[in-house]
């Protein structure tokens, strides 16, 4: 079975390394750097992007590689291309996850936070932005004990094109509620939910486990945005245990 792990905001494949080290015994795995990410080029050049071509890139990789099927799983912005995958070839999935991520659209303040980092990054470049982010999706026992890893974090997402940083949140905060993708799944859907996560809140994602036909959903007590990190073995032991279901 073909196993799709999509990375989230400012990330790249490494960020499952971790998970790999577990699920590559046992999947095939394909593991891509979004376009501006990692190696990957940035999508267009001062174009508008949306999560949906984010999507489209990934289809694109698949049928390069000739999957048929697979199960994808996605954190956070992985998660709403994750969504919008789904959206588009319902057919081609035989399950999916969100692992810290919603089918709901941003609040309207959340898109106006957006548009102001896209402004930030534009006026005081990725590094500063980053350095004042980054740390904010990890729990504050996992800050204080892992500060250089965070550091480490910050800095690999300081080598993608600042460009490519503002068009994934251009994409994010445009993105539609694809709760109806959720309510329409005939396929197992999981979730993750971290108990003290501020970018995917308990609170909302726990009114989302109902609506698929088939849902299985963990909550991460003390853990934030980030359990790929902060809660390794047991993200991994529920991954592991969703993909032998499906």
């Amino acid at each position: 079975m073909v196993v799709v792990l999509v990375h989230g905001f400012p990330e790249d494949h490494h960020i499952f390394d971790d998970q790999v080290a577990v699920l590559k015994e046992h999947y095939r795995l394909i593991i891509p750097d979004l376009p501006g990410s990692g190696k990957s080029a940035v999508y267009k050049k001062d174009a508008d992007v949306s999560i949906t071509d984010y999507a489209l890139v990934i289809a694109a990789l698949l049928e390069e590689e000739k999957v048929e099927s697979c199960v994808m799983l996605g954190h956070s912005m992985g998660g709403y291309i994750t969504l919008a995958f789904a959206e588009q070839y319902p057919q081609k999935l035989k399950a999916f996850g969100l692992i810290h991520s919603t089918a709901f659209e941003d609040s309207d303040e959340k898109k106006l936070n957006r548009k102001r980092s896209v402004e930030t990054m534009e006026k005081y470049g990725a590094y500063a932005f980053l350095k004042s982010t980054v740390p904010n999706l990890f729990s504050a026992g996992y800050k204080a004990a892992h500060a250089d890893k965070i550091g480490l974090l910050i800095e690999r997402g300081n080598k993608f094109p600042v460009e490519a940083l503002q068009q994934y949140y251009i994409a994010m905060m445009n993105r539609p509620d694809r709760t109806s993708v959720l309510r329409g799944s005939d396929v197992p859907v999981l979730f993750i939910i971290g108990t003290e996560d501020g970018a995917a809140p308990l609170k909302d994602v726990i009114q989302q486990v109902h609506l698929p036909a088939v849902a299985h959903f963990h909550i991460l007590e003390g853990v934030a945005h980030m359990s790929m990190w902060e809660a390794t073995d047991e993200l991994n032991s529920y991954l592991y245990s969703f993909l032998e279901t499906v």
